[in-house]
């Protein structure tokens, strides 16, 4: 797996910020690149694959870090 670009610590923010933060950052770069999102939010397990969904990005990873989540999201190429 593609080591991220770009590490986003959306902890202790609550819906929707993880998503807003994430897409902020993707559109700054480059087709391809991987971005890790932190969240503790349970509404990200939710949002942040259905938003990579709908914008065209690729959700690779959602896994449990003790008290967050970890998520991996490579931009898509539009």
């Amino acid at each position: 797996m593609t080591e991220p670009v770009l590490q986003i610590d959306a902890r202790g923010l609550i819906c929707p910020l993880p998503v807003l933060r994430a897409r902020k950052a993707l559109l700054g770069l480059a087709p391809g690149a991987v971005v890790e999102v932190l969240a503790d939010d349970d509404m990200a397990r939710i949002d942040l694959p259905h938003f990579c969904g709908e914008a065209g990005h690729e959700h690779l990873l959602l896994e449990d870090a003790g008290d967050h989540q970890r998520h991996l999201i490579r931009r898509g190429p539009g």
